[in-house]
């Protein structure tokens, strides 16, 4: 699918952030281990979720899915999973296929999986690696996928130091250790997005955080113990991100977001942004099924260049792709290092946003971790086309760039914004933009 983006000025508005993709797809896992059945509220219908959910349904997990209403009822099926009859095809979702591995494999399912061709070019090695070191044993292609279960025979108590930041990683062990009853303790280097801990402390885990000393500390033990009939995902602060640049990057504009997630291992680019002189304020900040969140203002803004790295880019790593386009109109330099995890994303990122940016004719220098981007433009290019390497966040991003255009920008290959923003054009164009199928 190919979408073009014409030239306008000015958003404004008020916006329902969609619901959470990480979150959605966690509590599909979780609780389907509840013994009660669990309603979800605000669920991203999108190919990521639904292509996790369809998995689990081919296990044995029971599901009511009710689309129009972005709602699940899932039910009380735990004891009637079993091995499936075929191959679990994980879609584009590495965040389902990581988790899924430590999952099924700690409630010794026998699955084999495969994805589509991004997400088979994708590491899985940093999972498989310490799942294996548990005792669930997978073979792999040169640890990518396809991915064929062996066998599962868990240890009792297992200590496990990331080796790279990773939220998927940290994850996946911790519900194989549910699954399995294993005791798990996990050390990680920089704190990176907490959903994981925070569902399972909500829906009754035994689970301590310690942030004190070398690293952050988790440590589970114990299974799921909880009433809880229902849950609310909040909405999707990576969505809220395209929304909350278009706003400041655009004159005379002002948008209201509701319902954002705002949890601080994964909003770092909140204070990224106040920081490059963002006019962003947060009202009705709540804590909601062990989730902060809150209705996002934003304002115009004359946004000026920052050097950004550190432990703050894990709490915004999906988001740097449309930060890069916040940057290339903002004033001065902007530097961004120690992304080097954006060369196996669903694209290399790092790439994809330099040959996109060439295209704008925007002066940057590509680093092996990161970007250096001049700033102070705006486009006057004609007959922008841009490949977004299959790449959600990278469609998005450069149609966004077109609030700052004079031309029209072409992004081709774009179905894969059905994987985390389904609504993404329709929501864009209700607060003022401009796009529309080729």
């Amino acid at each position: 699918m190919r979408l073009i983006a014409e030239p306008c000025n000015r958003v404004s508005g008020e916006v329902l952030c969609p619901g959470d993709k990480s979150i959605s797809q966690r509590i599909v896992m979780l609780g389907a281990l509840l013994d009660h059945d669990l309603k979800v509220e605000n669920f991203l219908s999108a190919a990521d979720p639904i292509s996790t959910m369809s998995a689990l349904e081919m296990v044995g997990f029971k599901y009511q899915y009710l689309h129009d209403l972005n709602t699940v009822n899932i039910l009380n099926s735990k004891k009637r999973v079993t091995d499936p009859d075929s191959t679990l095809d994980l879609g584009n979702s590495g965040t389902g296929l990581r988790l899924m591995l430590g999952f099924l494999g700690g409630l010794n399912i026998k699955a084999d999986y495969i994805g589509d061709n991004s997400l088979s070019a994708r590491p899985m090695a940093r999972v498989l690696d310490p799942l294996s070191q548990m005792g669930i044993k997978y073979n792999s292609n040169a640890g990518k996928l396809p991915i064929n279960y062996i066998n599962s025979t868990p240890i009792k108590s297992f200590s496990y130091k990331l080796p790279v930041a990773s939220a998927q990683v940290k994850s996946s062990i911790l519900l194989a250790g549910l699954c399995s009853g294993a005791e798990i303790e996990i050390i990680e280097p920089t704190a990176t997005r907490d959903h994981t801990e925070r569902m399972l402390e909500f829906l009754g885990a035994k689970i301590e955080v310690d942030n004190n000393g070398d690293g952050r500390k988790i440590k589970l033990s114990g299974q799921l113990d909880s009433e809880v009939t229902y849950y609310d995902v909040p909405g999707d602060f990576s969505s809220a991100a395209f929304l909350i640049i278009s706003a400041l990057i655009t004159k005379d504009s002002d948008l209201l977001i509701k319902n954002v997630g705002i949890n601080k291992t994964r909003s770092g680019l909140l204070d990224v942004l106040l920081e490059m002189g963002a006019d962003i304020k947060l009202t009705n900040q709540q804590n909601i099924m062990n989730e902060p969140r809150a209705d996002i203002r934003v304002k115009s803004s004359e946004l000026h260049g920052i050097n950004i790295g550190g432990s703050i880019i894990a709490n915004l790593i999906d988001e740097i792709p449309i930060l890069c386009i916040a940057a290339s109109f903002a004033s001065g330099k902007t530097k961004i290092e120690g992304a080097e995890e954006l060369r196996v994303k669903e694209s290399d990122r790092l790439n994809a946003v330099a040959r996109g940016l060439e295209r704008l004719e925007i002066n940057f220098v590509e680093l092996d971790d990161g970007i250096i981007i001049d700033g102070g433009n705006n486009v006057n290019v004609k007959n922008i086309n841009i490949n977004s390497y299959h790449d959600h966040r990278i469609a998005m991003s450069f149609l966004i760039a077109s609030l700052r255009s004079t031309e029209a920008i072409t992004v081709d290959d774009c179905s894969n914004i059905e994987t985390s923003f389904p609504s993404f054009m329709h929501v864009m164009n209700r607060i003022g933009l401009n796009i529309h199928e080729a």
